[in-house]
């Protein structure tokens, strides 16, 4: 199996994490590339061109963490996400994929030309990501990120961990954050975080 990915996608980098707790690192082979450019290599196997992109053994091509998340622990006992039993565990999982998102449209558009960034987006992004930083604080403090390994534990520590030095300029989110600071911080030490760490 191929993940076709930049090394800098968080999106991406989730991916990578479950290939690494599922021990699937011999099974998986991470193809760096590069995105959003006309011959990208991606665009031969998935139209979208979007990252991560998993063609799978019997060449079927998935795109969406989440979706090759789940495709790859299902592949082979014992699956290390924890089952979803509820809807919270959910509710979690697309609260932390809100902010992933949110950042990855703040990031791009502080990318661009001066002339061309919307200060209206990018308003509305560092609202959104210190919002969500303090309801995750919150959540943090009450111990609900410390149970099994799930999918908003992998995309929240995909979403913040690294970002110590307010990528985006301006998104100091462990200063009023202390909870989700020392949580992302556990997280972090992880062996499939510390190994999938975006090149600086």
């Amino acid at each position: 199996m191929k993940v076709m990915t930049t090394l800098t996608s968080p999106y991406g980098r989730i991916v990578r994490v479950l290939v690494i707790e599922k021990g699937f690192q011999d099974r998986v082979e991470i193809f760096p590339t590069v995105t959003r450019t006309p011959d990208t290599p991606v665009l031969g196997v998935n139209l979208s061109g979007r990252v991560p992109t998993l063609i799978a053994e019997d060449g079927t091509v998935f795109e969406e963490s989440a979706l090759i998340c789940a495709y790859l622990d299902s592949l082979e006992d014992p699956q290390v996400l924890a089952p979803q039993t509820g809807w919270n565990g959910r509710i979690l999982e697309a609260r932390a994929r809100s902010m992933l998102d949110g950042i990855a449209v703040w990031s791009r558009e502080v990318r661009r030309p001066e002339n061309e960034q919307s200060p209206t987006i990018v308003a509305h992004e560092t609202a959104r990501g210190f919002r969500l930083a303090g309801m995750f604080d919150e959540l943090a403090a009450n111990g609900t990120f410390d149970g099994p390994l799930d999918m908003a534990q992998i995309t929240l520590g995909c979403t913040l961990h690294g970002r110590s030095d307010g990528r985006p300029s301006g998104f100091d989110w462990r200063a009023k954050n202390p909870n989700l600071a020392a949580w992302i911080d556990r997280f972090g030490a992880r062996p499939s975080m510390q190994e999938t760490l975006p090149p600086v």
